[in-house]
């Protein structure tokens, strides 16, 4: 998501105070989901030697351990550094089409930001097929949903016939969601889902917000948007989404992943600090706009938690200004050409694999 415009309603959460060990986040995790799988050391692998190989030669480059932060213990087993399979890092053999899902407003901020699309093209160059499903920006999940069954219905056949795999940042990852459950035919084409820093279980910054305060953003210098069916906000509602997330069993057949951004204090840029304070009175670990656990897709594999705030994730708004770069996004480094391109190695090296059991108290 991306707008400076919510506010912290009144709520029932559980307070956390910001000195919570980091282990009770993954405990919390496996307390109150359905599970997951801890993927994170194989990704880790991945993710380092992608930095290693060609990290210095991609914008904003930072070390692995920078990058990714150590949340308890790492397990093991296939995925431990004893583990003797190679890293494929060579050029992909167009195996997947990949559709990128944006999240909320996007439409309406794209242009002002001048962005330049670099990890789409980080990734065509590695030899990946990678395509922009660009939602509305201000509309409801069951509305982009049916979108992004259109985009896919649209594909070339070249296209269609290879596996799918959707990936959706912010909101874009509730979309997804939504679409994978509603639509067979996506459900016949799709492989994999993968969130990073999804909305999955939506945010509390959401729940008292208006939706009037979000069609303000239809007027910003060069906006594309247009306030479509008013029901963005709604659909990012923590009611909403758990409601969602308790009556639609997702298709067992796709296999979902999870990348959670859960940054340290010091990286939230400074237009993100009013809600990450906000947010913090439920609970610290949160990105300035989502809370780590709400970033969770049941039953998925967690590739990592990130060193990033919600901007630095995916969008590279200081890149493009220096003004922005030294104002309200002073932390927006982050490697994410790299993470995902690491991202869609794991997924491509995982789906060879049978599917792990899923780790859970």
């Amino acid at each position: 998501m991306f707008t400076f415009f919510f506010v912290l309603p009144s709520c029932s959460h559980t307070l956390l105070s910001a000195s919570t060990e980091n282990i009770e986040a993954l405990e919390l995790l496996q307390r109150d989901t359905l599970g997951f799988v801890d993927a994170r050391s194989r990704f880790r692998e991945i993710f380092c030697a992608i930095l290693d190989k060609r990290g210095t030669t991609l914008p904003d480059y930072m070390s692995c351990n920078e990058s990714l932060r150590t949340v308890g213990k790492e397990i093991l087993g296939q995925s431990s550094s004893q583990d003797s399979r190679a890293i494929n890092l060579d050029v992909a053999n167009n195996p997947f089409t990949i559709a990128l899902v944006p999240g909320i407003a996007w439409q309406c901020v794209r242009n002002w930001l001048n962005n330049d699309n670099s990890g789409a093209k980080h990734l065509l160059k590695q030899g990946f097929d990678v395509q922009l499903f660009e939602v509305d920006g201000l509309s409801s999940s069951p509305n982009n949903a049916q979108q992004i069954n259109n985009f896919v219905s649209k594909l070339r056949a070249e296209q269609s016939n290879k596996p799918i795999i959707l990936i959706g940042y912010s909101k874009g990852a509730v979309d997804v969601l939504y679409a994978v459950s509603k639509y067979p035919q996506l459900q016949e084409k799709v492989v994999a889902v993968v969130s990073v820093a999804g909305a999955v279980g939506g945010s509390p910054l959401a729940n008292n917000t208006d939706q009037s305060s979000l069609n303000l953003l239809t007027y910003i210098p060069m906006s594309a948007c247009d306030s479509g069916d008013e029901k963005a906000i709604e659909s990012l509602h923590t009611k909403t989404r758990k409601a969602w997330l308790a009556n639609n069993p997702l298709p067992k057949n796709i296999h979902y992943y999870s990348v959670i951004t859960y940054p340290e204090k010091k990286r939230i840029s400074f237009g993100l600090k009013t809600p990450y304070g906000r947010l913090s009175k439920i609970d610290s670990r949160n990105d300035g706009q989502l809370i780590f656990y709400d970033q969770l897709i049941p039953n998925s594999q967690l590739l990592a938690f990130v060193n990033a705030d919600h901007w630095a994730m995916s969008v590279p708004i200081a890149r493009q200004s220096y003004l922005n770069r030294i104002s309200f996004a002073n932390k927006n480094k982050y490697p994410r050409e790299a993470l995902l391109e690491a991202i869609i190695r794991y997924v491509e090296e995982d789906l060879k694999e049978e599917k792990k059991p899923i780790i859970s108290l």
